[in-house]
C-alpha cells in the first residue's frame, strides 16, 4: 500500500512538472485597458487558463483565456467593479482538446490590482487658442477615452473620475528653462497671467487627487507653443546679432560712399582731360 502511494505521488509530481508554471505574472493597464501578461509562451504540449477574482469573491474565468495558446489575457471588460481589488491565477493546463488526470494544475499568482487606483492614465490632447488682443491664452483639453463602455457609449476618464479629475498645466516662456505650474478642474483652461505678445510652451497631464502619490499624474501630453507677436526686435534677436547687423549695414554704407566718391573724382578728371586747349 505504501509503495503504491509513493508511485502515485511520483506520477502526480511528474505530470504537474510537465506543465511549466507561468512566471513574471504582471498587470498592464492604461485607461482601464487591462491585460494580464506572463512568461513563457506555451508550447504545443500545454496551454494556459486564467482564473481571477475580486478580493474576498469567487473565482471567475474569461472565455477567451481558457486553455489559451497565448501568454496574455485581456480582462478589461471582466473587472467590472473599478473600485474593487483583484488577483489572478495563471494555470498551466493541457492543450485544447487534450485531457489530464490532474486535479490541481501548476499555477502562479499575480500581485493585487485595483483598477481605479492603479491603471495608468494616457496623455491628453489639447488645442491652443490665443485671443485677438493677445491678452489671453486658452487650452481646450480632451479627456482621454477609456476601454470601458456604458449603454453603448465609450467612457472617458472624466466619466470615471468625475470631480476627482484635474489637469496639471506646466508652461514656460519659449526658449526659457524656468517652468510654472497651474492646476485646473475644467477642460477649458484660461491662462490670463501671461506676458502679452510672448510665446509660451505648454504641456498637460491628468491629475487625480484621490489616488496614491505615485499614481496621481498621468502621461504628459505633447508640447505645444504659441506664436510670437508684437515683440521688440531686442527680444527676438540677441544683442550680438543686432550689433553684427548694424556693423554690416554701416560697412555697406561706407562702401557705397567710397565707391561714389571715387566715381565722382574719376568723372571730373576725365572731364578736364577732354576739354581742348584755348589759343593764346
Amino acid at each position: 500500500m505504501t509503495s503504491l502511494l509513493i508511485v502515485l505521488l511520483l506520477c502526480t509530481h511528474w505530470a504537474a512538472g510537465s506543465y511549466p508554471r507561468g512566471q513574471n505574472v504582471t498587470w498592464k493597464s492604461t485607461n482601464f485597458k487591462t491585460v494580464l501578461t506572463w512568461e513563457p509562451e506555451p508550447s504545443a504540449d500545454y496551454s494556459y487558463t486564467v482564473e481571477f477574482s475580486a478580493v474576498g469573491g469567487n473565482k471567475q474565468r474569461n472565455n477567451h483565456c481558457i486553455r489559451s495558446s497565448l501568454a496574455v489575457c485581456d480582462l478589461s471588460t471582466s473587472l467590472s467593479d473599478l473600485n474593487a481589488c483583484y488577483t489572478a491565477d495563471v494555470l498551466s493546463t493541457p492543450p485544447l482538446g487534450a485531457t489530464s488526470d490532474l486535479i490541481e494544475f501548476p499555477h502562479s499568482s499575480s500581485p493585487r490590482f485595483c483598477p481605479y487606483r492603479d491603471t495608468d492614465i494616457g496623455r491628453p490632447d489639447f488645442k491652443l487658442e490665443v485671443s485677438e488682443d493677445k491678452k489671453k491664452t486658452t487650452l481646450y483639453v480632451s479627456d482621454p477615452l477609456t476601454a470601458l463602455f456604458k449603454d453603448g457609449r465609450q467612457l472617458n476618464i472624466r466619466d470615471v473620475f468625475s470631480d476627482q479629475l484635474q489637469y496639471k498645466v506646466t508652461y514656460r516662456k519659449n526658449q526659457s528653462t524656468g517652468k510654472k505650474v497651474e492646476n485646473s478642474r475644467t477642460n477649458m483652461i484660461e491662462m490670463s497671467s501671461l506676458d502679452r505678445g510672448e510665446s509660451y510652451c505648454f504641456t498637460v497631464q491628468a491629475f487625480i487627487t484621490s489616488r496614491p502619490p505615485d499614481k496621481q499624474l498621468g502621461e504628459m501630453s505633447q508640447m505645444q507653443c504659441s506664436d510670437r507677436s508684437n515683440q521688440s526686435v531686442f527680444k527676438v534677436y540677441s544683442v550680438s546679432v543686432i550689433a553684427g547687423a548694424i556693423f554690416l549695414i554701416l560697412l555697406l554704407i561706407g562702401i557705397i560712399i567710397a565707391v561714389t566718391v571715387v566715381c565722382c573724382k574719376h568723372s571730373k578728371k576725365a572731364g578736364r582731360e577732354g576739354v581742348p586747349l584755348r589759343d593764346v
